[in-house]
């Protein structure tokens, strides 16, 4: 999946620009604790002196893991993405704090201990669609405010509860003195695993709250994958660890020839010559992305060029 291109090739890969390299594709950071994913964006804008980077979800300052991160003209493919995310949750059992998580203040305390047979049988009701009450302590925008500043003031909202889907929930290992259980959840985008440690506990009637989170998949981004953000020292590293678009975009391939390709700069229609009837694809001249469009009958419409 990684790209290793020398300096030579890093150029050819995606061109060249004002003597500097023009990056192109997709890096699959692994987060470190304790910082924003935001602070991972302007990282790389200092090293590769690139403005046009930004990463495909939030991870939350205390988490850690997979964060993937788009360079260049990469960010207008954001969108196509697989969302899908896995994280490894450990969860502390007998207390509520207001975020959800060990960074917030203790709310309520309980004596009851479980057991594993109970954590298991309790999991079983949060596989598939389920309906999740967003922590208040979150960035989700209200009337243009972020939650999180309600929170911080205060002040109530009312918080509406949203569909999600579980595809996995597994109990990976549980230490019944410390009241601590480390679980594994597939699940889609937009789900608070910080919801899923308060929900359990309040199921088991014991309370919870997270205590640490990694995330181990995004998509097609994997944790064994990964480059540490430190790692990512220079603009040739980076290019060093870049990931073709092509193989991580879950979106039929089309490949044109060279009338095709003028008409895609020019913004034309073409004709459908493919199988498909409907939804978006790639078209590929070259051996790179021309463009990303969507079929229309007989008809394929360019949504988005990249030359």
């Amino acid at each position: 999946m990684d790209i290793i291109l020398d300096q030579n090739q890093l150029r050819s890969f995606a061109g060249a620009q004002d003597d500097r390299f023009v990056l192109f594709g997709f890096l699959n950071v692994y987060k470190p604790e304790g910082i924003t994913s935001h602070d991972v964006v302007a990282k790389l804008r200092r090293v590769t002196k690139i403005k046009q980077i930004g990463h495909t979800g939030t991870l939350d300052p205390f988490a850690e893991g997979v964060l993937p991160v788009c360079i260049g003209k990469a960010t207008r493919l954001i969108e196509f993405l697989n969302d899908d995310k896995e994280y490894i949750a450990t969860v502390q059992f007998g207390a509520n704090t207001d975020t959800y998580d060990m960074e917030g203040k203790i709310t309520d305390q309980f004596d009851k201990k479980v057991t594993k047979d109970e954590i298991e049988k309790a999991l079983f009701d949060f596989e598939g669609e389920i309906s999740q009450m967003p922590p208040v302590y979150s960035a989700i925008k209200i009337n243009g405010k972020k939650l999180y500043d309600y929170a911080r003031e205060g002040k109530n909202v009312e918080i509406k509860p949203r569909n999600v889907k579980i595809y996995k929930i597994n109990l990976l290992d549980f230490d019944e003195n410390k009241q601590k259980a480390k679980i594994l959840v597939g699940c889609s985008k937009g789900t608070y695993i910080r919801s899923i440690a308060f929900d359990l506990g309040v199921k088991l009637n014991c309370g919870g709250y997270l205590t640490n989170l990694v995330r181990t998949k995004a998509g097609m981004f994997c944790i064994e994958n990964s480059v540490k953000l430190e790692d990512l020292s220079s603009c040739e590293i980076v290019g060093q660890n870049l990931i073709n678009p092509l193989d991580v975009l879950e979106l039929p391939k089309v490949e044109i020839d060279a009338l095709e390709h003028k008409k895609v700069i020019q913004g034309q229609v073409l004709e459908n010559k493919s199988a498909l009837s409907n939804g978006f694809l790639i078209l590929i001249y070259n051996n790179k992305i021309d463009a990303v469009a969507y079929v229309d009958g007989d008809k394929i419409k360019v949504k988005k060029v990249f030359v």
